[in-house]
């Protein structure tokens, strides 16, 4: 960021890509990379390049908006896997405006902005948290004396893209719900002229993010996305299909109560109100914390929050859902007794694929740097 305008997570450019640590787990993170966006091993060597190019070019610019929000998607970005992996994104897109992370505030906060915005018109990738206020001219969310919409309709004639980032800038999240005093809406709802891109989730996994920016990076276009403008590679399939307690579903063992003895054994939330089956999302498969765990895991029920409007259509978030016949979930949840059926281990299966293959491209990372590093010609002595 120019004119002596730094957000308060630095970073140190000299040595990224040279020490060899460092550069082990960047190759890593390209391979993890590569997995998520459904690419084959072949691809860790070109992502890479396409990475350390942009690192030296400083492009893309990204300017953060947040309107009305919890800050949730910033905290989720900020705590991404692994130091390089922040570093290395950070440093290849250029993070020009961010009203969390910036230290500058006020009018220099707002000049930084604004300078960003000319000097790549038309490049920058705006990254949008929070639902945006259209109730009463949109006042009930205002920064430096303009409203969200006011901010959003200025910023647009600037924008390649808009990501929004988090279920309140997609879908308008908790404040769009029944009564939705503010009038508020999602990004969708009010950029007229330039692409949006939905990353919906309470909040969103950091690598969609991440590999949201690195498919443009090595693509040079956006990723195909589904009807509501979600990118297929990560929510191309049900929490359903791939949570690791989708056999006890198929074997009829269910949790009834928070301290039963099906819960301590890990048995099914979806009779505790588990909406995995009507939920688009990854979240079964790259986890958070280090892919440590996701909800469903640590024994909390799916509450759909990547869905839309799933505040008015999942509550109560403990009662099951209603019956959702395109599935036959319902009808499969009563009937089944604890007899196993064919498709009885794919949740397991699902994740167990998805874990070989990020470790498979984590070995071939290590390889390259060990080739990358026996190529290296030794120092002179002396």
């Amino acid at each position: 960021m120019g004119d002596g305008i730094q957000t308060l997570h630095t970073w140190e450019r000299s040595g990224l890509l040279d020490d060899a640590w460092s550069r082990r787990e960047f190759l890593k993170f390209c391979g993890r990379m590569a997995v998520l966006l459904g690419l084959s091993d072949a691809f860790i060597p070109r992502i890479a390049r396409a990475l350390e190019t942009a690192i030296q070019n400083r492009r893309p610019s990204i300017v953060w908006l947040e309107f009305q929000d919890c800050a949730g998607n910033t905290e989720s970005f900020t705590r991404a896997d692994s130091p390089s992996v922040a570093q290395a994104v950070l440093e290849a897109v250029s993070l020009d405006y961010h009203e969390t992370l910036m230290a500058a505030a006020g009018h220099r906060a707002e000049e930084a902005r604004h300078k960003a915005l000319e000097a790549h018109r038309g490049q920058v990738i705006v990254v949008v948290e929070g639902s945006i206020p259209t109730k009463d001219d949109g006042i009930y969310c205002t920064i430096g004396g303009k409203t969200a919409l006011q901010i959003i309709r200025e910023v647009e004639p600037y924008a390649l893209v808009f990501v929004a980032v988090g279920t309140c800038a997609a879908f308008g999240g908790l404040p769009k719900a029944n009564p939705n005093p503010t009038g508020a809406v999602g990004v969708e709802d009010v950029v007229r002229t330039k692409p949006v891109i939905n990353l919906p989730g309470c909040p969103a996994n950091p690598d969609v993010l991440m590999g949201l920016l690195v498919h443009y990076l090595v693509f040079n276009r956006l990723p195909d996305l589904d009807a509501q403008r979600r990118p297929l590679f990560a929510f191309g399939k049900r929490i359903h299909d791939t949570c690791e307690r989708r056999p006890h579903f198929d074997a009829g063992q269910f949790a009834l109560a928070f301290d039963d003895y099906g819960a301590r054994q890990g048995y099914c939330l979806y009779k505790l109100g588990c909406k995995g089956p009507e939920t688009y999302n990854i979240c079964a498969s790259l986890r958070w914390n280090m892919q440590a765990s996701w909800p469903v895991k640590a024994g909390h029920p799916c509450i759909g929050c990547s869905e839309r409007d799933f505040w008015d259509r999942f509550t109560p978030f403990y009662e099951r859902l209603p019956e959702v016949r395109a599935f036959g979930v319902e009808q499969r949840a009563d009937r089944l007794g604890g007899t196993l059926v064919g498709v009885t281990a794919v949740g397991v299966l699902a994740h167990a694929l998805y874990t070989w293959a990020v470790r498979r491209a984590e070995r071939k990372a290590e390889e390259l740097a060990k080739k990358e590093g026996e190529a290296k010609p030794n120092p002179p002595e002396g």
